[in-house]
Order: C-alpha cells, then structure tokens, then sequence
C-alpha cells in the first residue's frame, strides 16, 4: 500500500465497496417486473457492460491506492472477486452464474489497470496531499 495518510480509512471504503458489489451481484434482480421478457432482454446486455465498468472502477481504485508493482495482486484479488461473484450467484435461486460474467470482469481490471498506468494510480495519495493543502490554507485541523 503507499504510504497514505489515512490508510485504514481508505481500507475501510475499500471494503465497503467490494461488500456493495457482492450484495448488488447476489440480491433479487430489480427488472422483474410484469413485462419481465422485454426489459430482461434488455438487460442482458447492460449486464456485461456492467461487470466491465464496475470491474474497471474497482481497479482504478485500488490502483490509487497501492504501487504499480503490486497491480498483478489488484489484478489477481480482482478476478478472484469476480469469481466468488459467480459462485455466489450459482448458490442463489433467483440468479444465474455466466463464464461471459467473468470475461467483463477481466476485461474491466485490464482497462482499470491500464487507466492506472497510464497516470491513475496513486489518485489517492494525491487527493491527500491536496486536501492537506487545502486544509493547511484554511487554518482548520
């Protein structure tokens, strides 16, 4: 992890969010409403696009927040994630695991990957620095 100022904070939102992801994937699918046919095949689609961008913004956040050299453990937790996601699903009537599910998901960590390559990463650290300023100029604690 870089050296953050409010590490346990960040960590904390960090599990926050990944437990979001995980009851959002497991709980009751919210388009089942009486023209169920059309909206689910409408769905169908959004679904992937979905997994990608989560998977993506996942990545861009863990990558603000930890070394590029540990962006194969982001990469690794991430997909691994994407898998309990499934398994999960698989255990609950009311949804349904998919091996696409998980390529949106690998697609998503390699493009949140290669955003925090490209000058992402270390977002975090940065926000800190900057409101440290902020607060410093203001003259609050």
């Amino acid at each position: 992890m870089l050296p953050l100022r409010h590490a346990l904070r960040w960590q904390a939102v960090s599990a926050a969010l990944l437990l979001i992801v995980l009851a959002s994937a497991v709980m009751p699918a919210v388009w089942l409403w009486p023209d169920q046919v059309r909206i689910e095949s409408w769905v169908d689609h959004l679904d992937k696009w979905a997994h990608l961008l989560t998977f993506a913004f996942l990545a861009v956040w863990f990558a603000g927040q930890y070394r590029r050299d540990a962006y194969w453990r982001i990469a690794a937790g991430l997909v691994g994630f994407g898998i309990l996601i499934e398994l999960c699903q698989r255990m609950v009537g009311y949804r349904s695991a998919e091996l696409f599910d998980i390529g949106a998901d690998v697609a998503g960590v390699i493009i949140g990957l290669l955003i925090g390559l490209a000058g992402a990463g270390g977002w975090s650290q940065r926000f800190e620095d900057w409101y440290a300023t902020r607060e410093a100029g203001t003259g609050v604690d």
